[in-house]
């Protein structure tokens, strides 16, 4: 299904009766990313799975994003659909815009689902640092002598160094760059809204001391670790994961 949202064609599904659940998917994926999840959940949800712009068939803003943007994306969004959803469901990126936008009362819902949801700022390693680098010079550092003749090489050593997601992010690299820069503790911090936190026990992007902060931060919070799993976690257990969100829902 397309709409038009502030200016952008955008895909969405829309599935089932009920009680709406929102779901926003994370970076560099789609509303594909839960589509075991939906059909699940549509026999008794009104389950909606969004393309965030830029990724799936949304189109791609014009402009350098920043996280407040797609804040205001999905809440023109909800406005279009006229719906107030029941439930706000992110991965990762999606968990982002989730925790941002509920703290700023931007975003509404009666309960929150986060699946290794990002937002936290990592603990100072060698890797964030060599990031920090990457993002403020670009392609610069592999410009200067001797790095110039192996620039190709170097730039994908450092880059696969610091994640694949800054190498596939493509037109979206200014965007992505601040998204990640934001840490989001003291906006969880605001948060009331009762919550579940799932994660998988192998989770190496937002790795469950990740989780288990957050579950310090949200007030009304509880989190649920499935073994066996990793970052994607409600792909490899579409079923462990819907019954943790149904019981939680009800």
């Amino acid at each position: 299904m397309k709409v038009i949202v502030d200016n952008l064609v955008t895909e969405y599904e829309d599935e089932g009766a009920g009680k709406v659940l929102l779901f926003l998917h994370g970076w560099k994926d789609s509303l594909d990313s839960f589509n075991d999840i939906g059909s699940i959940l549509n026999s008794e949800y009104r389950v909606i799975r969004l393309d965030l712009p830029g990724f799936g068939k949304t189109q791609i803003p014009k402009e350098t994003w920043d996280l407040d943007d797609y804040i205001d994306f999905v809440g023109s969004f909800i406005a279009k659909l006229n719906i107030s959803p029941y439930a706000l469901i992110g991965h990762s990126f999606g968990g982002r815009i989730i925790i941002k936008g509920v703290s700023e009362r931007k975003l509404n819902s009666e309960k929150l689902v986060l699946v290794a949801s990002a937002g936290i700022a990592k603990r100072k390693t060698l890797k964030n640092y060599v990031f920090k680098i990457i993002a403020k010079t670009g392609k610069l550092v592999t410009y200067i002598p001797p790095f110039y003749f192996y620039r190709n090489s170097l730039k994908k050593k450092l880059y696969s160094f610091v994640g694949g997601d800054y190498l596939n992010t493509g037109a979206l690299k200014n965007t992505f760059v601040k998204v990640i820069k934001e840490d989001l503790s003291e906006y969880a911090r605001q948060i009331e809204v009762p919550t579940i936190l799932i994660w998988g026990a192998d989770d190496t992007e937002t790795p469950l001391s990740d989780g288990q902060r957050l579950n310090t931060m949200i007030r009304n919070s509880r989190l649920e670790v499935l073994e066996k799993a990793d970052h994607f976690v409600h792909k490899q257990k579409p079923r462990e994961v819907s019954g943790l969100i149904r019981e939680f829902l009800r």
